[in-house]
């Protein structure tokens, strides 16, 4: 369990390169002062251990939302730069705000993006691993480019101005890889909460791009046969899913989903449909990668939307009933799907390209993918667009009065001063609950609005393991885990671009992704989220890579895999402001009631400020930043 595995940290102000120093469980050097963004080692992809919120990114933040940071802060630098723009985030939101600005005022336009973190991208993080000779990616945050929704017409259009054509996937994904090995999803029954460690084949998995193709109706009775549950657990399984019960008889299909909108999913299974509580174990789970809690915590309409059993006996109409989420609605969206091997930091990357083209070479979104970044271009003072890492805004003011200024005074931290610069404009593309301790001025009812956004917290570990021969003797490519520390592991999606090549025998090296929501049951969902927040800043790296070595040994180890011999990196990445909050019909009256909603009065510009990121349009999909981002351009500058 305590083997030695890579570990490339920031170490006496030098990188760690691969095949360098290896790093025992317990006995980790601390990272030594941080390299110089321009340093020519600065390389943030390549680092392994605790990534996403890494140590020093949120001190400053935090600070500030204590209330002590003034008291410790010296006078700000004057820096004397002027720019066209300031944009406080540099994740895909505030990326796409400097292209889109920079297109409305010309390619002289002076713009600088600040990032409080030590790489660009926000959640669209890139996990790079060397493995002897060959380099593994993997996606730290943002997966795909996808939306229960159509894509708008404006992400669309900046999709296909990237060079991503999205028709082209088929041709990249090789789909049937698992399959052709005998490979398919299961759930792995822990002995904490079902009694015994079994892994079974899933006859109706919910999570995963492509899962829907391994539904098997056939293989319920199998499924309940070998499954632990009690034996009237087993009934009331395949009860749930071929009942033809009207559990609200005499009311229209318009007043049940009212019913159900105001039902939590697991109430419904309990008390209206009357299963067992195994079977809400078996459940509670398997929301946690789009809502980040429990089905305690989601809407039974939600729930019917997006396909789970017990509700055929209800003769629902198709459609969207009041309150629906946005990932449960009807929307017929297209099926406009791409997924990079780094996922969405692809996109990222792209975007980094359009601005400051030396810092990424390379032409099109085919090479992006194995192009590396050259981090000292990013902040040169000869680019018309500068990018500024490890850099967090405390103060965000306008010179005068928001009606009438011509200026916006922006001051922000780093590790080697607090300094100031100037801007005609700024947007705020950061998290919304850190908006009003950044910038004061906001009217109250606009900073309590921001103050609702509480994000999801999510922790997204990727671990490279030496080869999958495990997998494929147990027959397994992906496992939902509802009762384990993360609810669900699977291997790395075959895709291969340009000159990278996905991994395609099983002696091959692959990465490993998992997942875990740190929800709190019982609780509203926005206290499940401020508490999951404050666990995963007080979890440490040692007890994250324990839990994923056991984790896997137990899933794992029937078909051989060994902890200790077949790990050979791991990288967390540990997001407590992870997905933008989307409304719930449990929880936000006004999501069923209709009216205006917290975001619209959260994203309203003030003087010359403008505010994107996802929380503006409270939808935690990569189309929804980059319309936030649009949205915000054009109200600076045609406002």
């Amino acid at each position: 369990m305590f083997a030695n595995i890579t570990r490339r940290d920031f170490l006496n102000g030098m990188a760690l390169t691969a095949g360098m120093a290896m790093l025992p469980l317990g006995c980790r050097t601390p990272p030594g002062p941080e390299e110089a963004q321009n340093a020519a080692s600065y390389y943030p992809p390549a680092l392994t251990g605790m990534r996403g919120s890494h140590p020093g990114s949120f001190d400053a933040a935090h600070s500030l939302r204590d209330g002590d940071f003034w008291k410790k802060a010296g006078k700000p630098r004057d820096t004397g730069e002027v720019y066209d723009l300031v944009v406080v985030g540099g994740g895909i939101s505030g990326l796409a705000a400097a292209h889109y600005y920079r297109k409305a005022a010309g390619e002289k336009a002076r713009i600088l993006i600040l990032d409080n973190h030590d790489d660009f991208g926000g959640h669209a993080k890139r996990n790079e691993f060397r493995i002897g000779d060959r380099t593994l990616l993997g996606f730290g945050g943002t997966f795909s480019i996808e939306s229960p929704e159509p894509y708008s017409a404006v992400s669309k259009a900046l999709v296909e101005e990237l060079g991503i054509d999205v028709a082209s996937y088929a041709q990249h994904v090789n789909k049937n890889l698992y399959r052709s090995l005998g490979m398919r999803p299961k759930v792995f029954f822990d002995k904490e909460t079902f009694g015994t460690d079994k892994l079974i084949a899933n006859p109706m998995p919910f999570e995963g791009e492509s899962e829907e193709d391994f539904r098997d109706w056939g293989g319920l009775h199998k499924f309940a046969a070998e499954s632990p549950f009690s034996e009237t657990a087993k009934r009331d399984f395949l009860r749930l899913w071929a009942t033809k019960q009207d559990y609200f008889p005499g009311l229209t299909s318009d007043q049940k989903k009212l019913k159900l909108a105001k039902l939590p999913y697991a109430q419904y299974l309990t008390e209206k449909v009357g299963v067992a509580p195994e079977i809400v174990k078996l459940y509670q789970a398997s929301l946690h990668s789009l809502f980040g809690v429990g089905m305690e915590a989601v809407a039974a309409q939600d729930a019917w939307g997006l396909g789970f059993p017990g509700f055929a006996g209800l003769h629902l109409h198709p459609g969207n009933g009041k309150g629906m989420n946005r990932d449960a609605t009807f929307a017929a969206a297209d099926k406009y799907f791409f997924h990079f091997p780094d996922g969405n930091a692809s996109i990222a990357r792209l975007l980094v390209r359009k601005l400051i083209p030396a810092a990424i070479p390379g032409k099109d979104a085919t090479d992006v993918v194995t192009a590396r970044a050259d981090y000292a271009r990013l902040d040169e003072g000869s680019s018309a667009v500068r990018i500024r890492l490890n850099s967090t805004a405390v103060r965000v003011k306008h010179l005068g009065e928001a009606a009438t200024a011509q200026e916006v005074e922006v001051t922000y931290a780093s590790k080697a001063d607090i300094a100031t610069v100037r801007a005609k404009h700024c947007i705020l593309a950061c998290w919304h609950v850190v908006i009003p301790y950044i910038c004061e001025e906001l009217p109250p009812k606009q900073q309590a609005a921001l103050a609702t956004a509480q994000k999801v917290p999510l922790l997204y570990s990727n671990v490279v393991i030496n080869n999958w021969t495990a997998f494929q003797k147990l027959g397994v490519s992906s496992v939902y885990a509802p009762g384990s520390y993360h609810s669900s592991l699977n291997l790395d999606l075959p895709v291969s671009i340009g000159d990278y090549h996905c991994p395609s025998k099983p002696d091959d090296p692959i990465v490993v992704h998992m997942m875990k929501a740190a929800c709190k049951p019982g609780l509203p969902a926005r206290e499940q989220h401020q508490m999951g927040r404050t666990e995963l800043y007080l979890t440490t790296f040692e007890e994250y890579e324990r839990n994923i070595r056991q984790q896997l040994g137990r899933v794992l180890g029937a078909g051989g895999f060994d902890p200790a011999r077949d790990i050979a990196a791991i990288t967390v990445n540990r997001w407590p402001h992870g997905y933008s909050y989307e409304y719930n019909s449990l929880f936000d009256d006004f999501w069923l009631e209709g009216g205006e909603t917290p975001c619209e009065v959260a994203r309203r510009r003030h003087g010359r400020i403008a505010i994107a990121n996802a929380d503006a349009g409270a939808y935690a999909y990569t189309d929804g930043a980059i319309d936030q981002a649009w949205r915000a351009v054009g109200e600076i500058t045609k406002g």
